[in-house]
């Protein structure tokens, strides 16, 4: 086991412990790091009580067959930002919350600013950097990505699904240090020369057949086995790009995600790419419904569409590029979501949202 020594090792403040900061924080606390977890305090008291357990077993580098369980005392679960700030200085904090909890989350940290450390944002979306910055001030965020896939099996219970990695931004004067720190706990890190494009390329991956299957109650295969469906998707990651290129972002490759493979697939015949976007699909998401599709249909009353999506809506009227095809699965997927229709209104009936489109 790899291990961190006390002169390079970090104390690290982890928001939430959900799927990826119970990964993050625990191979960190494996690795020797100092990890202290603000969660609400039924959390707290059942991760005090049973510690973590992180399946990593798919990672040959790690020489295991077992599961990893890492005991209470060897990491401090807190119940309030005002405990955990206890336990400071921290080197840094570590940010994934979803992208509609961001908002509440800074109001929060308000009254801490000056305590807090800079905060790696490892967020989906566009836009949650920009409102840490808000808040914290543009010297206290650091842009992030997590192309990994981690499955949750219960409360401080994790599997890891798919190891790709994860992508930092240089440019902060922590950028280096925590590359070092993260690969050092076999999180396969990588440093990246611009935020914006490493956030939007992943984003790109992001889009897929995803509020296609929410709206239509379909699996990703499904969406991919209609023709008209595949187009619509093709048009939909086309209008991301566009709007890329107006800002002169780049299309970056990721830690073990080829996104420049994808975004040359929508300059393909369409019967040329479709099985190649289809089994990249797949794959992407170990065979698991697609997020929006788990949260609309579990009944969850917010949907991230509006941060993904609605975040290439949005740029794209600031630069006067049309969005048609985001827009229309935007305003459709937040209406099913916010109960304004049925579930059933296009469950099933591609042609229906298809029509919608054209009209």
């Amino acid at each position: 086991m790899q291990s961190s020594n006390s002169q390079n090792s970090l104390k690290v403040l982890v928001f939430g412990a959900g799927a990826i900061g119970t990964y993050f924080g625990g191979s960190l606390a494996l690795a020797g790091h100092q990890i202290v977890f603000v969660d609400r305090p039924q959390m707290v008291e059942e991760l005090r009580e049973h510690g973590l357990r992180l399946d990593l077993t798919i990672d040959e580098r790690r020489k295991t067959k077992d599961a990893f369980t890492i005991e209470p005392r060897a990491f401090v679960m807190a119940s309030s930002l005002e405990d955990a700030l206890k336990y400071g200085p921290f080197d840094v904090a570590l940010f994934a919350l979803k992208s509609f909890d961001t908002a509440s989350a800074m109001e929060g940290l308000k009254p801490f600013v000056d305590k807090l450390p800079p905060i790696l944002c490892l967020s989906n979306g566009v836009e949650n950097e920009q409102a840490i910055a808000r808040v914290m001030g543009p010297d206290k965020v650091i842009y992030g990505t997590v192309t990994t896939a981690i499955g949750k099996r219960g409360n401080g219970s994790i599997v890891l699904e798919k190891l790709r990695g994860v992508g930092i931004a240089a440019g902060h004067p922590l950028s280096e240090k925590l590359v070092a720190a993260l690969d050092g706990a076999y999180l396969k890190c990588r440093l990246y020369p611009d935020a914006h494009s490493m956030k939007w390329s992943k984003m790109l991956t992001n889009l897929i057949a995803n509020p296609t299957s929410a709206i239509l109650d379909m699996t990703a295969a499904q969406v991919f086995e209609n023709k008209k469906l595949y187009k619509l998707e093709i048009e939909m990651l086309k209008e991301c790009l566009a709007v890329m290129q107006a800002q002169n972002l780049e299309v970056f490759d990721l830690p073990g995600t080829p996104v420049r493979a994808l975004a040359f697939a929508t300059k393909l015949p369409l019967w040329l790419s479709r099985p190649l976007l289809a089994r990249a699909a797949g794959s992407g998401r170990g065979g698991k419904m697609p997020s929006f599709h788990i949260d609309l249909h579990s009944g969850r009353p917010q949907s991230e569409v509006e941060y993904l999506h609605g975040a290439i809506v949005r740029e794209g009227r600031a630069r006067n590029i049309p969005t048609p095809v985001n827009e229309l699965l935007t305003r459709t997927l937040v209406a099913l979501t916010n109960k304004e229709i049925l579930l059933e209104e296009f469950a099933n009936q591609p042609e229906k949202l298809l029509a919608k489109l054209k009209s």
